[in-house]
């Protein structure tokens, strides 16, 4: 069962939001994505994360990576066999996929790598000089000076 829930009554009293409330609204509507394939988003240490991704079966040939703007998104598009294999039990599945993950700002790839069935892909998060937060200096006021004439 799947919980709808409106925002539109939030965007009359709120300005600037709107990308907030379309994350929350493609999260949502995420839900009912299938599970596969798995992965887990690792932090990796102050402002680098790490999306390790089980693809069995995948070719580095058969993966796509790419992010858009806030988004990335991995594919997987698996080649036809060339042999025919008459299977007892398929476990490991090797169907076509497309996952996608919503990036907060300034968040970008620094590469992606496939070892041993395992995609890994490497984000850092690099806020430009400008948005960073920085001390202000104070000065004291002088205090006022009074000229005497003698």
């Amino acid at each position: 069962m799947r919980n709808d829930f409106d925002f539109s009554p939030y965007y009359r009293a709120t300005v600037g939001f709107d990308r907030v409330f379309d994350l929350l609204d493609s999260v949502a509507g995420q839900a009912g994505s299938s599970g596969y394939p798995p992965y887990n988003i690792e932090k990796a240490g102050d402002d680098e994360y790490r999306i390790v991704m089980a693809v069995a079966g995948f070719t580095d040939a058969e993966l796509n990576v790419t992010q858009k703007e806030g988004e990335l998104v991995i594919s997987g598009k698996a080649q036809p066999s060339t042999t025919e294999t008459e299977y007892l039990y398929r476990g490991i599945a090797g169907r076509d996929f497309e996952r996608r993950f919503q990036l907060a700002d300034y968040v970008k790839v620094t590469g992606a790598r496939l070892s041993n069935g395992m995609l890994t892909i490497n984000l850092k998060r690099e806020i430009p000089e400008e948005k960073k937060a920085r001390a202000i200096r104070v000065e004291a006021a002088s205090s006022p000076r009074t000229i005497t004439q003698q």
